[in-house]
């Protein structure tokens, strides 16, 4: 029987760039299937609501039988990985600054799923300095924003920022 090989990629994806989906296409190149987890993230104080989130991640990725995006819950990154049978867990890195809480996470979440890898993968050169955060405040500033989101995604940030 076929045992299919599953990764968790969570992220509060607010908005979802073209560094995010970079490292969601490199992990359907080594897993069977990607799922995406957005986190509600209140505490970040989100842009737009998990629902419209949610609804440009499945845009994006509509007809990619290999991804499936996905609400996370306030619950453990573990759990939800072992809910969906995953062997392991992506996260992005885009510069050392990241390294030292990514290796924090991931030393955590060994201890808390022994069985459970956690993958690091970093998006191409031309998209490594690219964060959800940078976008909105280029957006917010009538700035050029394409190179880096998906076209649905620059028109959902247009219509969020220019009311």
């Amino acid at each position: 029987m076929f045992n299919m090989k599953v990764a968790i990629y969570p992220g509060s994806f607010d908005p979802i760039t073209n560094g995010h989906t970079d490292i969601i296409d490199r992990g359907c190149g080594l897993f069977d299937k990607v799922v995406v987890a957005i986190a509600k993230s209140e505490s970040k104080n989100p842009l737009f609501s998990l629902e419209d989130r949610i609804n440009l991640a499945q845009s994006i990725f509509k007809g990619n039988e290999k991804v499936e995006v996905v609400g996370f819950p306030r619950k453990l990154t573990v759990d939800l990985a072992k809910d969906y049978g995953a062997c392991a867990i992506i996260r992005g890195l885009r510069a050392v600054s990241d390294f030292e809480y990514e290796f924090q996470l991931a030393t955590m979440n060994r201890s808390l799923a022994p069985n459970i890898e956690s993958i690091f993968l970093t998006p191409k050169e031309s998209l490594i300095y690219v964060s959800s955060s940078l976008i909105k405040e280029i957006s917010d500033l009538k700035g050029d924003i394409s190179k880096f989101v998906h076209p649905i995604v620059e028109q959902a940030l247009r219509a969020k920022l220019d009311t």
